[in-house]
């Protein structure tokens, strides 16, 4: 709930990426808090403290993207349900692509979207139609569960700080790499074969120039200039053609955005209030708002993709 004890403007549920879990998201949780809004949050099933798939606890596994579908829903119904509306989603990297399809296909069930860097392309692999093939044949072969070639145990967030791909500010990656080795088997390592073959599959969904625009649920899109995960310049072709959505580029962010450096997350929270808990009038403001930000941090302002289109269906309570 809210600190403080007064009525809640509603409840922000987070939806984590790949590998991420429950603790890691304190910082945020307590902010959210703060702002007035009571915070609902899971490990999705193949990470954190969920069950697992496979006999190793740290293989970042699962059959088919299609089951994380059965996650939100068992959220919602027990646990959602129950909590103060209007509800809304605050998705990074993998939660993001989730909450996006989902919107797509009109089953989130929540009245906005905050989307920070949603894995719509990987800029991690450095060839990616190969290695959706080696995965493929690999699956096909008989080892769907094992690591992806190159991976192993650990922990992605446990890795030395010098060149990682998370986050800039190595006082928030110093602490995620405690917290990761405190929660053990909940901080996985690499993904398998099945889920890269599945991730693979489900991204390509997005390349399809009409898929965005059958999105009309509000949502805001958030991408790291910086992002050596996911690809910003996917994410803003995609954001384009969102039906009712914004997309801005925060300049110098990493993958990690709430990981992130002061003054970039000052930026990330400035286009959060403007856009949540929303109205038409406040939506339009939230490019504004951080595009202004975005000036005093670099003097260059941010990179922006706005898509047109009505916000009628927002509310704000």
């Amino acid at each position: 709930m809210p600190e403080g004890g007064e009525k809640p403007k509603g409840t922000v549920c987070i939806l984590q990426g790949r590998a991420e879990f429950i603790e890691k998201y304190f910082e945020v949780i307590s902010e959210l808090r703060r702002r007035g809004f009571a915070v609902a949050t899971f490990d999705w099933r193949g990470q954190g403290l969920s069950g697992r798939e496979v006999k190793d606890p740290r293989k970042g596994h699962v059959r088919r993207f299609a089951d994380y579908r059965l996650d939100l829903e068992a959220v919602h119904d027990k646990v959602l349900k129950a909590m103060p509306e209007p509800h809304f989603a605050l998705a990074h990297s993998m939660g993001g692509a989730i909450a996006l399809h989902a919107a797509h296909e009109g089953w989130l069930p929540f009245q906005r979207l905050v989307a920070a860097a949603p894995m719509i392309s990987l800029s991690i692999i450095k060839y990616p139609h190969a290695a959706s093939w080696v995965a493929w044949v690999l699956k096909y072969l008989g080892f769907g569960k094992s690591y992806v070639p190159g991976g192993g145990a650990t922990s992605i967030a446990t890795m030395p700080f010098k060149d990682n791909r998370l986050t800039s500010d190595p006082v928030r990656y110093a602490r995620n790499a405690e917290t990761a080795r405190a929660v053990g088997d909940g901080a996985v390592g690499a993904p398998t074969n099945a889920w890269l073959v599945s991730a693979f599959r489900f991204m390509k969904r997005f390349t399809d120039p009409r898929y965005g625009l059958k999105i009309r649920l509000p949502t805001l899109v958030i991408a790291g200039g910086d992002d050596r995960v996911c690809s910003t310049p996917a994410i803003e072709r995609f954001s384009a053609r969102l039906k009712s959505g914004h997309a801005i580029v925060l300049p110098g962010a990493r993958h990690e955005i709430m990981m992130e450096k002061d003054e970039i997350r000052e930026l990330f929270w400035v286009a959060f209030d403007a856009f949540i808990p929303g109205s038409s009038e406040t939506s339009r403001a939230a490019r504004g708002l951080a595009d202004s930000a975005a000036e005093q941090l670099d003097g260059g302002g941010m990179d922006a993709a706005v898509a047109g289109g009505d916000d009628a269906a927002a509310i704000g309570r």
